[in-house]
């Protein structure tokens, strides 16, 4: 599956375990929205990132793309500690001048 550089950079380095890799695919400025909550700027998104991947020990496997307007969707089975595991997410991604801008991850 072809993905636009800076979602391919945060797939891979959230498969990879490197938060600082992960963080640099977003806008210093960008707003992550997990289970309802808001993470803005680079500490706060790096700080959610550890903290999922610590928490929950999971792994993203994306199937499938689709753009929406200025939104890029990927669909992703994730697998790890946690209940109902594995679950489809859905990744909605905005991009801005080669960054993510911001992501919201749904059911």
């Amino acid at each position: 599956m072809k993905l636009p550089s800076p979602i391919k950079a945060y797939f891979d380095a959230d498969r990879r375990g490197g938060d600082a890799a992960l963080v640099a695919a977003f806008a210093p400025d960008a707003v992550v929205i997990d289970e309802q909550q808001s993470y803005t700027g680079h500490p706060a998104i790096a700080a959610w990132r550890h903290k999922a991947k610590a928490d929950f020990d999971y792994v993203v496997e994306p199937f499938e793309i689709a753009r929406d307007g200025d939104v890029t969707r990927v669909r992703a089975t994730v697998t790890g500690d946690f209940p109902g595991s594995p679950v489809a997410l859905s990744y909605a991604f905005r991009l801005e001048r080669g960054l993510i801008a911001a992501l919201e991850i749904t059911l």
